[in-house]
């Protein structure tokens, strides 16, 4: 069941640490529901707008005065190469869901552009070739040289599996071999200030079975931890995880997105290897992760400053940093450790980041975007620093639009796995499965909806293994099986293992109940104190200014004890399941003038019952600017 062709963003089809294998790249089609939807906004609008951006930004004028088409002056930061690449990737990623010939063309056009900027000896960034001519290499901390290298890599294998065509990774491996004659045992050892190329080139070792390339990633995952890079006022070797070896650290720490390149590159070094030690690190690290670490949203990024995390259970709501490229790493990492555990929490927590952490970091129209994704605002536009209520069409640090670009295109990638035992299915959406031997479909309103029908359209002979994620929020969960109730069979592992004959025709109906739920976060985060926050299904909800009129949604509290109420509302938002709860608006005009004042020196204010409305936390700021809150305080909190 496990014999493929292509393959999507992580081979693994052969790792030797691998317990789950990801399927063909063709193997599984969302074809209705939000996801659907959302992936065809990305094709037809988010992918032109960003390449529009990239002409307007000067990424490719960048790349045609590297290559001596064009006269002028780089402009913009020293990592611009690397969006190119993105979305170059996330066009291969299209093209491998359906062939296009106008994606074809510009990405063909892409290609060709970036092989004119490419040295005779490989090199291949226009930063330096264009800025800094004399200077490759000297200052990994923030040149980003290899992270650029590391993003061509991975759009030239996911664009050769897509299409067949070779060259972009022709130029990509001429590079490689540049980096070769530069770094690796008895030449020169430092670590990267920004982690990618490693993951990178163990895709690069999956697509090309050259062992160099595994053991170059090796290399530079073994250069960490000596304090080389940092040391400035504002840095520090933490920040760039060179404050221990990649094998001892138990935290998560620094620059979230270097952060978690690193981890999804270390546990692409286990899925090579099975070294033991390196996953058991990995599974400390992601443990001190959700454990102390991550946002209710599935956000990573608690700081502002170096765009890192935090101390342990350090969350503000409205300062909170969560980047949407901190999502997106933490959905890879998450996805790398489920195929080396089968386990379920893995599964769990990307659902929980996709829904909420990266889809509220794109507009519902795909031309608009957030770098940061705070949990709470005050609808005032922010004027200092990155964040405020409005998404923009692109960011002078662009590095997420692209990005969620390229996540949305391969999302069907992380739907289901194989083994030798059968089928997995980790994410519930409107999908049609195809493997050797065995085709299903899944009917499904998911996560408006728990109600999940899978119908075996055909199937090989002899019995295999149907297994189905039961999510960590769900309680309640029943199997049936032609109709009829099939036991709990709920493994460790977090899944529903059905394993029988099967013939054409059976149906496997999974009913998740998802009702409306308040939950409360650890009373060691400061900022969430005597709130709650409204969950349904995978979803965080929360109240936006827009829905609530009459007041002011810093003024609303809600009745935690009184039952919530869903309602579909198919034309708000492109429709979503809105929910009612009860609540009050106080009345805070008692401290007009009066930042501070001692309790009790004044009666508060009078409240007045309201009924509370809230919508999909990636919902939110897709209409006029609002304020917005996911923590609600608890009636008679403040």
């Amino acid at each position: 069941m496990t014999e493929r062709g292509t393959a999507g963003p992580v081979e693994a089809a052969k790792s030797l640490g691998a317990i789950l294998r990801p399927l063909d790249v063709q193997a599984v089609t969302l074809d209705g529901g939000l996801w659907a939807r959302r992936q065809a906004v990305n094709r037809e609008q988010a992918l032109p707008h960003g390449l529009r951006m990239l002409e307007s930004a000067g990424n490719l004028d960048n790349l045609r005065i590297a290559a001596g088409l064009k006269a002028g002056r780089f402009r913009g930061r020293v990592f611009m190469d690397s969006d190119v690449y993105k979305w170059l990737e996330a066009a291969a990623f299209e093209m491998a869901r359906r062939p296009s010939d106008s994606l074809r063309g510009r990405s063909e056009a892409l290609i060709e552009l970036v092989g004119s900027a490419q040295g005779e000896d490989g090199y291949l960034d226009s930063y330096y070739t264009v800025a800094e001519p004399g200077r490759r290499w000297t200052d990994l901390a923030h040149g980003h040289e290899l992270y650029c290298a590391g993003h061509l890599i991975q759009a030239a294998v996911a664009y050769r599996r897509a299409t067949g065509d070779d060259r972009l990774l022709a130029i990509a491996r001429r590079f490689v071999d540049c980096i070769h004659g530069v770094f690796g045992p008895g030449r020169r050892a430092t670590a990267d200030g920004h982690a990618e190329i490693e993951m990178a080139l163990v895709e690069l070792y999956r697509e090309t079975g050259e062992r160099r390339h595994l053991d170059l990633a090796s290399f530079f995952l073994d250069q960490r931890g000596r304090g080389r890079i940092g040391q400035n006022r504002y840095d520090s070797p933490s920040a760039f995880q060179d404050r221990v070896p990649v094998r001892d650290a138990t935290i998560v720490e620094g620059h979230a997105v270097r952060a978690l390149y690193l981890t999804s590159g270390a546990a692409d070094l286990y899925l090579e290897t099975g070294e033991t030690p390196l996953l058991d690190t990995l599974k400390r690290q992601w443990d001190d992760m959700v454990e102390r670490k991550l946002y209710i949203t599935g956000g990573v990024g608690a700081r502002h400053l170096a765009e890192s995390f935090g101390q342990p259970y350090e969350l503000p709501g409205d300062l909170a940093y969560s980047e949407t490229c901190g999502g997106i790493a933490s959905i890879m990492w998450s996805w790398r450790m489920l195929l080396a555990t089968g386990q379920a929490r893995y599964a769990d927590i990307i659902e929980r980041t996709l829904y909420n952490a990266v889809l509220a970091g794109v507009s519902l129209n795909g031309e608009q975007y957030f770098y940061v994704n705070p949990l709470a605002s005050n609808g005032e536009a922010e004027h200092l620093h990155r964040g405020g209520c409005r998404r923009k069409p692109w960011h002078f640090v662009a590095c997420c639009p692209p990005n969620v670009m390229r996540l949305l295109a391969s999302l069907s990638h992380y739907v289901a796995t194989g083994d030798a035992s059968g089928l997995q299915i980790h994410q519930y959406a409107a999908a049609h499965i195809v493997t050797p031997g065995v085709a299903l479909r899944m009917e499904t309103a998911y996560p408006w909806d728990g109600r999940i029908r899978l119908t075996l359209e055909q199937t090989e002979a002899g019995p295999w293994a149907l297994a189905l994620r039961i999510p960590g929020w769900c309680t309640g969960a029943s199997v049936r099986i032609n109709g009829r109730e099939n036991g709990d069979h709920t493994a460790p592992s977090g899944y529903v293992r059905i394993e029988r004959g099967w013939t054409r025709g059976d149906v496997v109906e999974l009913e998740l109940p998802m009702p409306a739920r308040c939950v409360e976060a650890h009373p060691w985060i400061e900022s969430t104190r005597g709130c709650v926050a409204i969950e349904r299904g995978p979803l965080v909800y929360c109240v936006e200014q827009a829905d609530n009129p009459g007041t002011r949604v810093a003024d609303l509290q809600i009745d935690a004890a009184a039952p919530l109420h869903p309602v579909w509302e198919p034309e708000t938002l492109g429709g979503v399941t809105t929910i009612a709860a009860r609540g009050w608006s106080i009345d805070t005009s008692v401290w007009r003038h009066q930042l501070y004042r001692p309790i009790g020196s004044a009666s508060p204010g009078p409240r007045r019952s309201v009924t509370l409305k809230a919508i999909p936390y990636h919902a939110w700021a897709n209409r006029e600017p609002g304020a917005m809150r996911v923590w609600i305080p608890r009636a008679g909190s403040s």
